[in-house]
Protein backbone atom coordinates (compact mmCIF):
# COMPACT_ATOMS: atom_id res chain seq x y z
CA UNK A 1 0.00 0.00 0.00
CA UNK A 2 2.68 2.30 0.62
CA UNK A 3 3.75 2.01 -3.33
CA UNK A 4 3.21 5.35 -5.02
CA UNK A 5 1.41 3.29 -7.89
CA UNK A 6 -0.87 1.76 -5.51
CA UNK A 7 -4.29 4.01 -5.87
CA UNK A 8 -3.62 3.88 -10.00
CA UNK A 9 -5.71 0.99 -10.50
CA UNK A 10 -8.70 1.91 -8.04
CA UNK A 11 -10.28 -1.01 -7.85
CA UNK A 12 -7.58 -3.32 -7.32
CA UNK A 13 -6.49 -1.07 -4.65
CA UNK A 14 -9.76 -1.40 -3.13
CA UNK A 15 -9.71 -5.24 -3.13
CA UNK A 16 -6.47 -5.01 -1.52
CA UNK A 17 -7.91 -3.11 0.81
CA UNK A 18 -10.60 -5.14 1.85
CA UNK A 19 -8.84 -8.42 2.21
CA UNK A 20 -5.95 -6.84 4.26
CA UNK A 21 -8.81 -5.77 6.75
CA UNK A 22 -10.70 -9.25 6.32
CA UNK A 23 -7.04 -10.84 7.68
CA UNK A 24 -6.93 -7.89 10.08
CA UNK A 25 -10.05 -8.93 11.81
CA UNK A 26 -8.81 -12.16 12.82
CA UNK A 27 -5.37 -11.23 13.89
CA UNK A 28 -6.19 -8.09 15.73
CA UNK A 29 -8.68 -9.58 17.81
CA UNK A 30 -6.48 -12.41 18.77
CA UNK A 31 -3.25 -10.71 19.10
CA UNK A 32 -5.47 -8.16 21.69
CA UNK A 33 -7.13 -11.74 24.03
CA UNK A 34 -3.15 -13.36 23.98
CA UNK A 35 -2.00 -10.16 25.31
CA UNK A 36 -4.53 -9.69 27.94
CA UNK A 37 -3.72 -13.52 28.56
CA UNK A 38 -0.28 -12.97 29.09
CA UNK A 39 -0.97 -10.47 31.54
CA UNK A 40 -3.27 -11.60 33.43
CA UNK A 41 -1.49 -15.10 33.52
CA UNK A 42 1.82 -13.31 34.77
CA UNK A 43 -0.52 -11.27 37.58
CA UNK A 44 -2.25 -14.58 38.89
CA UNK A 45 1.74 -16.31 39.19
CA UNK A 46 2.34 -13.24 41.80
CA UNK A 47 -0.65 -12.51 43.63
CA UNK A 48 -1.75 -14.49 47.00
CA UNK A 49 -5.50 -15.36 47.16
CA UNK A 50 -5.87 -15.02 50.58
CA UNK A 51 -4.48 -11.66 51.12
CA UNK A 52 -5.86 -9.93 48.40
CA UNK A 53 -9.13 -11.57 47.67
CA UNK A 54 -10.01 -8.87 45.34
CA UNK A 55 -7.67 -8.51 43.22
CA UNK A 56 -7.93 -12.19 42.81
CA UNK A 57 -11.32 -12.09 41.54
CA UNK A 58 -10.98 -9.30 39.23
CA UNK A 59 -8.24 -11.52 37.89
CA UNK A 60 -10.60 -14.49 37.58
CA UNK A 61 -13.72 -12.89 35.86
CA UNK A 62 -11.24 -10.95 33.14
CA UNK A 63 -10.10 -14.67 32.70
CA UNK A 64 -13.84 -15.52 31.90
CA UNK A 65 -14.16 -12.63 29.95
CA UNK A 66 -11.36 -13.87 27.50
CA UNK A 67 -12.84 -16.93 27.23
CA UNK A 68 -15.97 -15.90 26.37
CA UNK A 69 -14.23 -13.58 24.17
CA UNK A 70 -12.14 -16.57 22.81
CA UNK A 71 -15.43 -18.52 21.91
CA UNK A 72 -16.86 -15.86 20.06
CA UNK A 73 -14.06 -15.83 17.33
CA UNK A 74 -13.74 -19.56 17.33
CA UNK A 75 -17.72 -19.68 16.29
CA UNK A 76 -16.84 -16.97 13.68
CA UNK A 77 -13.92 -18.94 12.56
CA UNK A 78 -17.15 -21.95 11.81
CA UNK A 79 -18.27 -18.83 9.08
CA UNK A 80 -15.96 -19.89 6.10
CA UNK A 81 -18.95 -20.55 3.46
CA UNK A 82 -19.14 -18.44 0.43
CA UNK A 83 -21.78 -16.02 1.43
CA UNK A 84 -21.71 -15.65 5.32
CA UNK A 85 -19.16 -12.45 5.68
CA UNK A 86 -22.22 -10.69 3.18
CA UNK A 87 -24.91 -8.32 4.49
CA UNK A 88 -28.50 -10.00 4.87
CA UNK A 89 -32.53 -9.56 4.47
CA UNK A 90 -34.06 -11.00 7.30
CA UNK A 91 -37.82 -11.76 6.55
CA UNK A 92 -40.58 -12.22 8.88
CA UNK A 93 -43.93 -13.09 8.04
CA UNK A 94 -46.72 -14.45 10.60
CA UNK A 95 -48.74 -17.37 10.02
CA UNK A 96 -51.92 -18.83 11.32
CA UNK A 97 -53.66 -17.26 14.18
CA UNK A 98 -54.58 -13.59 13.50
CA UNK A 99 -53.83 -11.20 15.53
CA UNK A 100 -51.53 -13.17 17.70
CA UNK A 101 -49.70 -14.27 15.22
CA UNK A 102 -49.18 -10.37 13.84
CA UNK A 103 -48.42 -9.94 17.51
CA UNK A 104 -45.54 -12.65 17.67
CA UNK A 105 -43.57 -11.31 13.86
CA UNK A 106 -43.64 -7.86 15.95
CA UNK A 107 -41.88 -9.80 19.11
CA UNK A 108 -39.18 -11.73 16.47
CA UNK A 109 -38.84 -8.31 14.46
CA UNK A 110 -37.97 -6.65 17.78
CA UNK A 111 -35.48 -9.43 19.09
CA UNK A 112 -33.34 -10.02 15.37
CA UNK A 113 -33.54 -6.14 15.64
CA UNK A 114 -31.88 -5.83 18.87
CA UNK A 115 -29.60 -8.96 18.44
CA UNK A 116 -28.22 -6.41 15.43
CA UNK A 117 -28.46 -3.80 17.47
CA UNK A 118 -25.65 -5.61 20.09
CA UNK A 119 -23.61 -6.86 17.30
CA UNK A 120 -23.38 -2.38 15.67
CA UNK A 121 -25.16 -3.59 12.79
CA UNK A 122 -26.73 -1.41 10.58
CA UNK A 123 -30.61 -1.92 10.69
CA UNK A 124 -32.82 -0.93 7.72
CA UNK A 125 -36.33 -1.53 7.96
CA UNK A 126 -37.32 -2.23 3.70
CA UNK A 127 -40.93 -3.66 4.09
CA UNK A 128 -43.34 -3.79 6.61
CA UNK A 129 -47.21 -4.53 6.32
CA UNK A 130 -49.02 -3.79 9.54
CA UNK A 131 -51.33 -6.18 11.68
CA UNK A 132 -55.08 -5.51 11.25
CA UNK A 133 -55.57 -5.22 14.85
CA UNK A 134 -52.02 -5.10 16.21
CA UNK A 135 -48.42 -6.33 15.44
CA UNK A 136 -46.75 -7.28 11.94
CA UNK A 137 -48.06 -9.54 9.08
CA UNK A 138 -44.27 -9.16 7.21
CA UNK A 139 -41.72 -6.91 7.97
CA UNK A 140 -37.90 -7.25 5.72
CA UNK A 141 -35.25 -5.98 7.23
CA UNK A 142 -31.64 -5.40 6.18
CA UNK A 143 -29.18 -6.03 8.22
CA UNK A 144 -25.41 -4.63 6.89
CA UNK A 145 -22.04 -6.00 9.27
CA UNK A 146 -19.60 -8.48 9.25
CA UNK A 147 -20.72 -11.65 8.85
CA UNK A 148 -24.71 -10.73 9.15
CA UNK A 149 -25.47 -13.47 6.85
CA UNK A 150 -23.24 -16.12 8.62
CA UNK A 151 -24.39 -15.43 11.96
CA UNK A 152 -28.30 -15.34 10.75
CA UNK A 153 -28.65 -18.03 8.62
CA UNK A 154 -29.01 -20.37 11.04
CA UNK A 155 -32.40 -18.57 12.20
CA UNK A 156 -34.72 -19.27 9.27
CA UNK A 157 -37.56 -21.43 9.54
CA UNK A 158 -40.35 -21.45 11.47
CA UNK A 159 -40.75 -20.26 14.87
CA UNK A 160 -43.38 -20.89 17.73
CA UNK A 161 -44.73 -19.12 20.73
CA UNK A 162 -46.99 -20.72 23.34
CA UNK A 163 -48.43 -17.83 25.96
CA UNK A 164 -51.39 -16.49 27.71
CA UNK A 165 -52.51 -14.38 24.71
CA UNK A 166 -53.01 -10.58 26.22
CA UNK A 167 -55.54 -10.72 23.34
CA UNK A 168 -58.10 -13.38 25.20
CA UNK A 169 -60.44 -11.91 27.79
CA UNK A 170 -60.89 -15.73 29.30
CA UNK A 171 -56.63 -15.55 29.59
CA UNK A 172 -56.22 -18.79 27.56
CA UNK A 173 -53.06 -20.29 26.03
CA UNK A 174 -52.49 -19.71 22.71
CA UNK A 175 -49.96 -20.76 20.29
CA UNK A 176 -48.56 -18.45 17.68
CA UNK A 177 -46.01 -19.21 14.58
CA UNK A 178 -44.20 -17.05 12.34
CA UNK A 179 -41.72 -18.01 9.99
CA UNK A 180 -38.37 -16.06 9.38
CA UNK A 181 -35.93 -16.22 5.72
CA UNK A 182 -32.64 -14.86 5.58
CA UNK A 183 -30.93 -13.70 1.86
CA UNK A 184 -27.54 -12.78 1.56
CA UNK A 185 -26.64 -9.89 0.08
CA UNK A 186 -24.79 -10.25 -3.38
CA UNK A 187 -22.58 -7.68 -4.69
CA UNK A 188 -21.27 -6.90 -8.48
CA UNK A 189 -18.52 -9.42 -7.89
CA UNK A 190 -21.43 -12.15 -8.38
CA UNK A 191 -23.39 -11.96 -11.49
CA UNK A 192 -27.29 -13.39 -11.26
CA UNK A 193 -28.23 -12.70 -15.16
CA UNK A 194 -32.19 -11.74 -14.62
CA UNK A 195 -34.51 -11.71 -17.52
CA UNK A 196 -37.09 -9.03 -17.77
CA UNK A 197 -39.92 -10.81 -19.49
CA UNK A 198 -39.39 -13.36 -15.98
CA UNK A 199 -40.68 -10.24 -13.87
CA UNK A 200 -43.63 -9.20 -13.27
CA UNK A 201 -43.68 -5.52 -11.12
CA UNK A 202 -46.24 -4.11 -9.17
CA UNK A 203 -46.36 -0.78 -7.62
CA UNK A 204 -48.95 0.55 -4.84
CA UNK A 205 -49.10 2.88 -2.07
CA UNK A 206 -46.60 2.65 1.05
CA UNK A 207 -48.25 2.09 4.24
CA UNK A 208 -46.81 3.40 7.56
CA UNK A 209 -44.67 5.81 8.66
CA UNK A 210 -43.11 8.74 6.34
CA UNK A 211 -45.84 11.61 6.11
CA UNK A 212 -47.74 12.75 3.08
CA UNK A 213 -45.49 11.54 0.80
CA UNK A 214 -45.95 7.48 1.35
CA UNK A 215 -49.65 8.08 1.15
CA UNK A 216 -50.36 9.88 -1.87
CA UNK A 217 -47.71 8.30 -4.24
CA UNK A 218 -47.58 4.46 -5.74
CA UNK A 219 -43.67 4.10 -4.57
CA UNK A 220 -43.93 0.87 -2.79
CA UNK A 221 -42.47 -1.61 -5.42
CA UNK A 222 -43.52 -5.69 -5.37
CA UNK A 223 -41.59 -7.90 -8.07
CA UNK A 224 -42.69 -11.72 -8.98
CA UNK A 225 -40.29 -14.24 -10.76
CA UNK A 226 -42.49 -15.97 -12.95
CA UNK A 227 -40.35 -19.18 -13.67
CA UNK A 228 -39.73 -19.89 -9.43
CA UNK A 229 -42.76 -17.82 -8.18
CA UNK A 230 -40.26 -16.09 -5.35
CA UNK A 231 -41.92 -12.49 -4.49
CA UNK A 232 -40.11 -9.83 -2.88
CA UNK A 233 -41.03 -6.37 -1.93
CA UNK A 234 -39.72 -2.98 -1.21
CA UNK A 235 -41.62 0.50 0.53
CA UNK A 236 -38.75 1.48 2.58
CA UNK A 237 -36.75 4.03 -0.08
CA UNK A 238 -38.45 7.54 -0.58
CA UNK A 239 -38.76 6.92 -4.50
CA UNK A 240 -40.01 4.12 -7.17
CA UNK A 241 -37.30 4.19 -8.58
CA UNK A 242 -34.82 3.08 -5.47
CA UNK A 243 -37.38 1.02 -3.98
CA UNK A 244 -36.94 -0.79 -7.44
CA UNK A 245 -33.61 -0.82 -7.21
CA UNK A 246 -33.33 -2.69 -3.88
CA UNK A 247 -36.28 -4.69 -5.14
CA UNK A 248 -33.95 -5.68 -8.37
CA UNK A 249 -31.14 -6.55 -5.72
CA UNK A 250 -32.80 -9.10 -3.17
CA UNK A 251 -34.46 -10.77 -6.31
CA UNK A 252 -30.68 -11.32 -7.78
CA UNK A 253 -29.97 -12.78 -3.90
CA UNK A 254 -32.56 -15.21 -3.45
CA UNK A 255 -31.72 -17.19 -6.87
CA UNK A 256 -28.45 -17.03 -6.38
CA UNK A 257 -28.91 -18.31 -2.80
CA UNK A 258 -31.69 -20.79 -3.92
CA UNK A 259 -29.27 -21.90 -6.54
CA UNK A 260 -26.39 -22.55 -3.67
CA UNK A 261 -28.85 -24.16 -2.03
CA UNK A 262 -29.89 -26.77 -4.66
CA UNK A 263 -25.97 -27.42 -5.25
CA UNK A 264 -25.06 -27.96 -1.64
CA UNK A 265 -27.86 -30.47 -1.22
CA UNK A 266 -27.49 -32.27 -4.23
CA UNK A 267 -23.83 -32.85 -3.39
CA UNK A 268 -25.07 -34.22 -0.04
CA UNK A 269 -27.12 -36.83 -2.15
CA UNK A 270 -24.29 -38.00 -3.94
CA UNK A 271 -22.25 -38.42 -0.50
CA UNK A 272 -24.82 -39.88 1.28
CA UNK A 273 -26.14 -37.49 3.67
CA UNK A 274 -28.69 -38.34 5.69
CA UNK A 275 -29.87 -35.10 7.44
CA UNK A 276 -32.52 -33.14 5.78
CA UNK A 277 -32.28 -29.61 4.45
CA UNK A 278 -35.94 -28.46 5.86
CA UNK A 279 -35.88 -24.77 5.75
CA UNK A 280 -39.35 -24.46 6.59
CA UNK A 281 -39.36 -26.79 9.21
CA UNK A 282 -40.12 -25.66 13.49
CA UNK A 283 -36.76 -25.04 14.55
CA UNK A 284 -37.38 -23.20 17.71
CA UNK A 285 -39.96 -22.75 20.36
CA UNK A 286 -40.54 -19.78 23.22
CA UNK A 287 -42.64 -20.97 25.81
CA UNK A 288 -43.78 -17.93 28.23
CA UNK A 289 -46.49 -20.14 30.16
CA UNK A 290 -47.16 -22.41 32.36
CA UNK A 291 -42.79 -21.70 32.31
CA UNK A 292 -40.13 -20.13 30.60
CA UNK A 293 -37.90 -22.02 28.17
CA UNK A 294 -36.83 -21.61 24.83
CA UNK A 295 -35.22 -24.85 22.84
CA UNK A 296 -33.74 -25.31 19.92
CA UNK A 297 -35.36 -28.21 17.83
CA UNK A 298 -32.30 -29.15 15.79
CA UNK A 299 -29.88 -28.65 18.01
CA UNK A 300 -31.27 -29.19 21.51
CA UNK A 301 -30.21 -25.82 23.17
CA UNK A 302 -32.34 -24.56 25.57
CA UNK A 303 -32.28 -22.02 27.72
CA UNK A 304 -34.82 -20.47 30.75
CA UNK A 305 -33.83 -16.78 30.74
CA UNK A 306 -36.86 -16.04 27.95
CA UNK A 307 -36.54 -12.45 28.59
CA UNK A 308 -33.16 -12.38 27.74
CA UNK A 309 -33.62 -14.29 24.34
CA UNK A 310 -36.16 -11.92 23.95
CA UNK A 311 -33.50 -8.84 24.24
CA UNK A 312 -31.21 -10.31 21.18
CA UNK A 313 -29.02 -13.11 23.20
CA UNK A 314 -29.21 -15.53 20.62
CA UNK A 315 -25.22 -16.01 19.99
CA UNK A 316 -25.31 -19.51 22.13
CA UNK A 317 -27.97 -20.68 19.77
CA UNK A 318 -25.99 -19.83 16.55
CA UNK A 319 -23.16 -21.22 18.25
CA UNK A 320 -24.67 -23.95 18.77
CA UNK A 321 -25.90 -25.19 15.44
CA UNK A 322 -23.08 -23.46 14.02
CA UNK A 323 -20.89 -26.29 15.96
CA UNK A 324 -23.34 -29.36 14.94
CA UNK A 325 -23.88 -27.98 11.53
CA UNK A 326 -21.24 -25.65 10.21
Amino acid sequence: MEDPTFWEENAAAQKVIEECNALKAWTVPYQDLKKKFDCVREFLSEVDSSKDGEFFSQLVEELTQIDEALSQLEVRKMLSGELDEKNCFLSINAGAGGTEACDWALMLSRMYQRFADKRGWKVEILDVVEGDVAGIKSITLKFSGPFAYGYCKSERGVHRLVRISPFDSNAKRHTSFASVDITPEIDDTIQVEVSPDQIRVDTYRASGAGGQHVNKTDSAVRMTHLSTGIVVSCQGERSQIQNRETCLKMLKAKLYEKELLEREQKLKEIAGEKKEIAWGSQIRNYVFQPYTLVKDTRTKYEVGNIQAVMDGDLDPFIAAYLKEFG
